[in-house]
């Protein structure tokens, strides 16, 4: 591959992913390792977008992309990160070879925090469909000894990753209750939304679990400063918990609530009482409350709805206030904005 041909790299590999061709797809890939870092990014990122507009043409090429996950260049294994996790939400099933690349990127201590924090991504939407994919126990490992990182990015990737596998196999989370508990009063708010739902989906199949969680569960739920949806979720646990004990009382913490309101919170809420009280969800508790086919459904809109910006010049992700001059990136949590 030429000087001259780096202008229109990123154009031939749209065309081949276009044509269907692996074979040549997989030979320009091959040569696309020996151009300079910037064609390989604008490359990726060309070949990214492909992925979000026809997936299917991507079967069979995870391996030969994964080879830039180890790229000499930052950005470049970024790119090749962001194209993961847009393969994952998409179809995963073309993820599935690449997982040990992976599991290996998030491992690397000295991997940027970003690259990190993408591969977690990737790995949590295969684990929503491929839960059996991502049950090593050294991938769990991983993920929640992350929660313990500093960087507000990666923690938050590992545990959207982590409710991910909840949602996939609850019961591959069933011993971690203690470790997610401890990061429930974590100073990122989608970090605990995340946590929070994780443990309703490993309580909506097996309640008994959240014996250990029930303090944490009800602090977040005390915590009016929190957003409506980790409360939510923390009332939904505490329900679920309270249906699984034979003593109820031991459940505490779960305040009155107006039998008219309906809201996330308000109807969550209504059904831990309702439980502590020994009865079966009335009318007034919509169906998608308890079950984790429920939870999949609902999580999306409310991550949309946390991260949604509620004050000008704060940063829709952690709440800080932004610099009023800067580049359009998050100084404290490093998202975009």
């Amino acid at each position: 591959m030429s000087e001259s041909d780096q202008p229109s790299t990123s154009d031939r590999l749209t065309d081949l992913l276009d044509e269907g061709d692996n074979e040549k797809m997989v030979a320009y890939l091959d040569r696309l390792g020996t151009v300079d870092a910037d064609t390989r990014k604008r490359a990726l990122r060309a070949v990214r977008n492909g992925a979000e507009d026809r997936p299917t043409a991507f079967e069979g090429l995870a391996t030969p992309l994964a080879a830039f996950l180890t790229d000499d260049n930052r950005a470049v294994r970024l790119t090749t990160a962001k194209l993961f996790v847009t393969l994952g939400q998409s179809k995963p099933e073309t993820v599935l070879p690449v997982v040990d690349t992976l599991a290996d990127r998030l491992a690397d201590e000295k991997e940027f925090y970003y690259v990190r924090a993408r591969c977690a991504e990737a790995l949590g939407y295969v684990a929503l469909d491929h839960p059996e994919a991502v049950s090593d126990p050294e991938i769990m490992a991983d993920f929640r000894i992350g929660l313990s990182f500093d960087e507000p990015e990666v923690k938050e990737k590992l545990a959207k990753a982590l409710e991910f596998v909840a949602l996939g196999d609850p019961w591959r989370l069933r011993h971690q209750v203690d470790s997610l508990a401890e990061h429930l009063d974590d100073e990122n708010e989608l970090v605990r939304y995340h946590l929070t739902t994780t443990l309703v989906a490993l309580g909506c199949e097996h309640p008994e679990k959240l014996t250990d969680a029930g303090d944490a569960l009800t602090a977040r739920l005390d915590d009016e400063e929190d957003n409506l949806y980790t409360r939510g979720r923390a009332a939904e646990a505490l329900g679920l918990l309270a249906r699984a004990e034979s003593d109820a009382s031991s459940v505490d913490g779960v305040p009155e609530e107006d039998d008219e309101e309906e809201s996330f919170l308000a109807e969550r809420v209504r059904f831990a009482r309702q439980a502590l009280a020994g009865r079966e969800p009335d009318e007034t508790i919509p169906d998608e409350v308890g079950t984790v086919e429920a939870v999949r459904e609902t999580t999306k809109e409310a991550v949309a709805e946390i991260t949604a910006p509620d004050g000008e010049g704060e940063c829709p992700h952690c709440g800080l206030v932004l610099p009023e001059n800067g580049p359009p990136m998050c100084p404290r949590c490093g998202a975009p904005y």
